[in-house]
């Protein structure tokens, strides 16, 4: 998949305004009165003083003035997570435009590793232009799993911004960690001949080290794209019942490239 990463020309972000005015209405049809007085107090004391430390300070104090429910049908937030968020985005859209990436960068560094967690599970509302990408490439090197999973998963930020080598990096990574890829959007479609050959590596790897098979393996490979060499070394491991199951259900069907 080809992926433009020529840099915009501006340093303003832009932001989905319509989908973080639909979190700021989930969120507070979740709260009980006692929560949206504080969250009113907050808005309101950002909007008086929209700068880097008003927004660290109202965002530890959401864990003790918030409670940690899960938000329903809303893949995987918590209140505290979106609350959080959702003050970021706030401050952001009160500074001008070359002010909104330099914050965001301070937030995220002052952040502790929930605060992370909150903003890039939001950065594709924060950042529909990709301006971030340094950033969470960054971000990525984490091996805090629940870091990394806020990162890859349950978010097109990856799909549509990363260049190819970085998406497959995030693709191995994932797998590593354990997570589940199949909540790993845009995977279907960055299928290809290349993270085929790193899909195989990394196989080859956990069979050689005696490793269970990463559950998610299959998934990040194009069956249709392997090469005769490939298919016949991966029906020869199904044969041996080296691999799991699944992998005769993928393998069944398909011919090689």
């Amino acid at each position: 998949m080809k992926m433009d990463v020529t840099a915009p020309s501006s340093t303003a972000l832009e932001m989905r305004h319509d989908r973080l005015a639909e979190q700021r209405q989930a969120l507070t049809q979740q709260l009980d009165e006692a929560e949206q007085q504080w969250w009113r107090q907050a808005q309101e004391r950002l909007t008086q003083h929209p700068n880097a430390n008003t927004a660290a300070l109202l965002s530890s104090q959401c864990k003790r003035n918030l409670k940690e429910h899960a938000l329903p049908n809303n893949a995987g937030w918590s209140h505290i997570q979106l609350a959080r968020a959702l003050l970021l985005a706030q401050v952001l859209e009160q500074q001008p435009a070359d002010g909104q990436l330099p914050l965001l960068r301070q937030l995220f560094l002052w952040g502790d590793d929930q605060e992370k967690i909150a903003t890039l599970k939001a950065l594709d509302w924060l950042d529909s232009r990709g301006l971030c990408v340094e950033l969470a490439l960054q971000a990525g090197r984490t091996s805090n799993s629940q870091v990394f999973a806020a990162l890859a998963l349950d978010t097109h930020y990856p799909s549509r911004h990363y260049p190819e080598r970085a998406f497959h990096q995030l693709v191995l990574k994932a797998l590593g960690m354990g997570l589940d890829v199949r909540r790993l959007i845009g995977l279907t479609q960055r299928l290809s001949v290349t993270l085929n050959q790193l899909a195989l590596d990394l196989l080859d790897e956990q069979l050689a080290a005696e490793r269970t098979v990463s559950a998610g393996l299959p998934l990040a490979i194009a069956f249709n794209l392997l090469s005769p060499a490939q298919h016949q070394r991966l029906a020869g491991l199904s044969q041996q019942q080296r691999l799991p199951p699944e992998w005769r259900d993928r393998l069944a069907g398909t011919s090689p490239n």
